[in-house]
């Protein structure tokens, strides 16, 4: 799937697991890679040009464009990976935890990809993926907040998609279920066993198999894939 085009793709929340899996992938393919976070890494990639970046602040968002733009080029590729999660049952989450998530993951989304669109459209190409998730369609006990945002992300998705066909952008979304991560690290044993037991294909995913669709769709083949979500969760949410 390498492709010679050496675009400029900027990857937020792409110095660790799934962020950074899809940032490696795209410089697999010859792409020109920055990785967005709040804080630097300190161990990253040679292949990877970091750059501060927190999506909850608009200010922060256009300073990390403005600056690869400088350094790298135009950017035609936007990966929107960045979230949080504060997990806790509906009655015991505050309105403050809920907003947060919801800010950080729907809200950092639609704030990156207005800012990301102003080169794509002078380019008249662009490929936008939102990183949503399964449990936004499947909805998860403790999750309320998280859910909602990824839920959310599918409807910005398709406006976005709508909106800026005309211009040769597309945009689309992946829906990973269980990924090998910290955040599931931080789990038990059991529960881990317990999860994996929901999977149909009966395994844990790896931030490569979440890479692999997010290379296709912003390669120059998925050109006609637009408004789309594809999961990658092994089965988990068929049918919702």
């Amino acid at each position: 799937m390498t492709e010679p085009t050496g675009r400029v793709a900027l990857v937020t929340g792409g110095t660790r697991g799934i962020g950074l899996a899809c940032a490696r992938a795209l410089a697999d393919d010859g792409h020109v890679v920055a990785v967005g976070s709040r804080s630097q890494p300190a161990d990253l990639d040679p292949r990877l040009t970091w750059v501060p970046c927190d999506v909850t602040s608009a200010e922060s968002i256009d300073q990390a464009f403005t600056r690869v733009e400088a350094e790298l080029g135009p950017v035609t590729i936007l990966v929107a990976n960045a979230g949080i999660t504060q997990d806790t049952l509906v009655l015991r989450m505050s309105d403050d935890a809920f907003d947060k998530v919801v800010d950080a993951n729907l809200g950092g989304a639609f704030r990156c990809a207005k800012r990301a669109v102003k080169s794509m459209m002078k380019a008249r190409w662009g490929r936008i993926v939102l990183m949503s998730s399964v449990v936004g369609s499947t909805g998860q006990t403790g999750q309320a907040n998280y859910a909602a945002s990824k839920a959310g992300l599918v409807g910005l998705g398709r406006s976005l998609a709508r909106e800026f066909a005309s211009r040769n952008i597309t945009v689309n979304l992946v829906a990973p279920g269980p990924i090998e991560t910290d955040m599931l690290d931080a789990v038990g044993d059991d529960t881990k066993a317990a999860i994996v037991a929901t999977v149909p294909l009966g395994r844990i995913g790896t931030p490569d198999d979440v890479a692999a669709a997010v290379r296709f769709l912003v390669s120059e083949g998925a050109g006609y894939v637009t408004g789309a979500t594809i999961p990658v969760d092994g089965g988990l949410g068929m049918g919702a």
